[in-house]
């Protein structure tokens, strides 16, 4: 294989074995090669012992317990005939009781995780060795080896994608097991590698990968694919992190890059430890006073037999000598007192710790047998995987929660939208007037779209109208919607779509769009296809800039069947209302009361915006963007810099001072439970949800005090950056305001607090624009932040 020349001069020396690794270089199917630079082996361990190492281990574990220590420390003393008044047996035992409990108990522990490794271990893989596909243990996966994974798969290393069964080297992915997020992500192979789809292609490729060192970013990734006197920028859109599940893709194959230990997957999790309770710590604080407390007996009795030794004693000698050694009554007082620590050893309760052990046992027990814990959906019952913690269940003082699929189901439905300064989403009568509470009105229909999907509906038929009126504001806004996402289609039979979105939210505004006319119906790699109103419309895409928590927004350039290049953007208005040209402000104003009122109503608001480039503009961003992503160092900062660059004055120079380049929507977040009937739009899906919905109850059960009944008395806070009033509207609708026992937010009372804990809470996550919604029980001084 020939490289560019400058490619050595850059790489690292052979890594030295446990030395830093600077940067990692992979060269595909040679794995003599890549063993010279010691790589870790694909083999994971999440075990804190083994046959050599437990005794050892445990016993210095269970002897930072102040009561082992201790005991410890009293049979060395009786081991000691001047000052020993007992027989050793009478502490070793109680010891050695304890300690093999304990022992028996970790080793259990650990047994079931040297268990579950070797279930991981052993999991088989097909590895192209020798250019035939072979069975391999995930333990002998070797970094450099190329893997085929088939679909529902589990991704057995850190991969970079190659090819697969899709078109234009596409593949779908669960990412559950690394970030909890059960939607589908998208990745893709570059385009030189995605035409090796046959494992004689894949044989003869001899690429290599300069990247960054192992790390625990998951969202993340830098290098650069050396083949054939060229090198391609790499991201993280190019990787199969170990843990995800390979999903809607028949097969895929990929090159390891990191494995077993170097993985990002296993650098987030860390090394097992040896955890304490609060219950340990307060023993530990109890038995050190109860020392201190024996240690005191202990000088005041050796002191008295010292003074009667000197002036009562000292008669006694004939008939009462001193043991040998034994020359001064100081000295005898001396002895005496590690006589009496001995003597009343039974004062430190080590018992005590023999209970908490098989009182923890029990309680695993009842955890694993709980019917309440029981899940008969997945048929799944509860299980205590460590014995060491479980008191602290039943200790937690303060809960943290974010909204998003934690006190909602994270269904998104599009409800509201604000278009030139009119609002359209009210439900409305048969008249055109605003329903009134409790009327259900007929949806509109959409049977003028074959495409449309029949499961969603929207109440308000105006933009319906605006839409088929041609209302240029409402078609820039649904062709933005229908372009600006990172959604695949498939249709599985003529005229059946289904979407794949990485987000509901995104799945939410494609669908929406695709109802009123503007129809995402597929996407290549340059290409997106749009049926504008029955008309199929192909424009080309120059460039995607990705969302990240960073940035909070996304945008496309595309380039219009017309030749025009446009930028579509959409984001959190926090971000996207700073970047738009001051033009409009007053159009700006009028949206930005209609997003606080969808705000007020518990609706998810985003702001989209879209901006024209010029030609000549456009080409010169091209290059520099295109020198940012080959770039070896800096290159998130470098694309950072250019997106920012392109993302403000999101309004064309040139454009009418009436054309509408900013338009809001809300989005309906489906709560189980949460959801009051007053809430705009369909009644009838809400009180669906309420019938199967525990989340009421559980934060009842969760805020109000023992007082009250069998309730836990906890402070909970739900941290997320966003408008206050959409917060205040989920704390009202969770039942956890106005209800029985607990009083509203707002509340006049310490106002200031609440503030304090909400900027001090913000400041340590790093966060500047958390809101705090906070309720206040009847209980003086006694609040709970929801």
């Amino acid at each position: 294989m020939t490289v560019p020349r400058e490619m050595p001069e850059k790489w690292p020396r052979v890594r030295v074995r446990g030395g830093p690794e600077e940067e990692r270089r992979v060269r595909a199917n040679a794995r003599e090669y890549n063993e010279r630079f010691q790589y870790a082996s694909n083999c994971i361990k999440t075990s804190k012992y083994n046959i050599v190492t437990f005794l050892p281990v445990n016993l210095f574990e269970q002897f930072q317990e102040v009561a082992n220590t201790y005991f410890l420390f009293l049979l060395i003393l009786q081991l000691i005939p001047q000052i020993s008044s007992l027989s050793w047996f009478t502490t070793i035992v109680p010891l050695v009781l304890v300690l093999t409990i304990t022992a028996v108990k970790d080793a259990t522990d650990d047994y079931f995780r040297h268990k579950s490794d070797n279930q991981v271990n052993n999991r088989e893989s097909q590895v192209l060795i020798g250019g035939v596909l072979r069975q391999e243990q995930w333990m002998n996966v070797r970094v450099g080896d190329i893997i085929k994974l088939e679909n529902n798969q589990f991704v057995a290393a850190d991969l970079l994608l190659l090819s697969s069964s899709e078109p234009h080297g596409l593949c779908y992915i669960e990412t559950a097991e690394l970030d909890g997020e059960t939607n589908m992500k998208v990745r893709q192979a570059i385009p030189v590698t995605a035409e090796l789809g046959d494992t004689s292609k894949l044989a003869r490729f001899d690429g290599e990968v300069v990247c960054e060192s192992p790390n625990n970013k998951l969202d993340k990734f830098g290098g650069t694919l050396y083949w054939k006197e060229n090198k391609y920028p790499l991201s993280n859109q190019n990787m199969l992190l170990r843990g995800c599940v390979l999903r809607n893709t028949e097969w895929c194959f990929g090159l390891v890059i990191f494995a077993g230990p170097d993985t990002k997957l296993m650098q987030n999790s860390g090394r097992t430890k040896f955890k304490r309770t609060s219950i340990d710590r307060l023993m530990n604080t109890l038995v050190l006073w109860i020392f201190g407390f024996l240690v005191c007996m202990g000088v005041i009795l050796a002191i008295g037999n010292a003074i009667w030794e000197h002036e009562v004693g000292v008669c006694f000698q004939i008939y009462l000598p001193w043991d040998e050694g034994v020359h001064s009554a100081f000295f005898s007082g001396f002895l005496s007192f590690w006589s009496y620590i001995i003597i009343l050893n039974t004062v430190v309760p080590i018992s005590l710790y023999v209970s908490v052990e098989v009182i923890r046992l029990g309680h695993s027990y009842f955890i694993n047998w709980d019917k309440k814990m029981y899940c008969a959906k997945r048929r799944t019952p509860a299980e205590a995987r460590t014995t060491t913690l479980n008191e602290e269940l039943g200790q937690v003082e303060y809960i943290f929660s974010d909204k998003t699929g934690t006190l909602t189901q994270n269904i998104m439905v599009f409800s509201k939208c604000s278009v030139n300064g009119h609002s359209y989403g009210d439900v409305q009568d048969v008249l055109g007037h605003k329903a009134e509470l409790g009327e259900r009105p007929e949806p509109v229909n959409f049977s003028f779209n074959p495409l449309a999907d029949p499961r969603f509906q929207f109440w308000d038929p105006s933009l319906l109208e605006a839409v088929k009126l041609g209302d240029p504001h409402v078609h820039e806004f649904f062709r933005l919607l229908s372009l600006c996402h990172t959604v695949m289609s498939e249709e599985k039979s003529e005229g059946e779509l289904l979407y794949k979105a990485q987000s509901p939210d995104e799945g939410a505004l494609v669908t929406a769009a695709r109802n009123f006319g503007f129809v995402f119906r597929f996407r290549t790699p340059k290409t997106i296809t749009v049926h504008e109103l029955g008309q199929a419309i192909t424009y080309q895409l120059l460039a995607i800039l990705d969302f990240n928590n960073i940035r909070k927004r996304m945008s496309v350039i595309v380039r219009c069947p017309e030749g025009k290049i446009r930028l579509y953007c959409k984001g959190a208005d926090t971000i996207l209302l700073e970047r738009l040209h001051p033009i409009n402000q007053d159009l700006t104003s009028v949206t930005a009361d209609h997003l606080n009122e969808y705000a007020a109503e518990g609706l998810r608001t985003l702001v989209l915006a879209y901006k024209d480039l010029e030609e000549s503009y456009y080409r010169d961003w091209s290059e520099r963007l295109r020198w940012a992503g080959s770039a070896s160092e800096a290159r998130e900062d470098c694309l950072a810099r250019l997106f920012d660059e392109v993302e403000h004055d999101m309004m064309d120079r040139s454009c009418s001072p009436a054309r509408k380049d900013t338009v809001f929507y809300g989005e309906r977040v489906s709560e189980p439970g949460v959801i009051p009937d007053s809430f705009s739009g369909p009644a009838t899906g809400v009180q669906q949800f309420q019938a199967d919905c525990s989340v009421p109850a559980c934060l009842w059960k969760l805020l109000l005090s023992p007082q009250h009944g069998e309730h836990a008395g906890e402070r909970v806070w739900r941290c997320r950056g966003g408008q206050r009033q959409q917060y205040h509207r989920v704390s009202v609708s969770g039942a956890v305001q106005d209800s029985p026992g607990v009083g509203s937010a707002g509340s006049s009372a310490h106002p200031a607090c609440w503030e304090h804990h909400c900027c001090f809470l913000g400041h340590g996550i790093h966060r500047t624009d958390l809101v705090s919604g906070a309720v206040r029980s009847q209980e003086p001084n006694r609040f709970f932040r929801a």
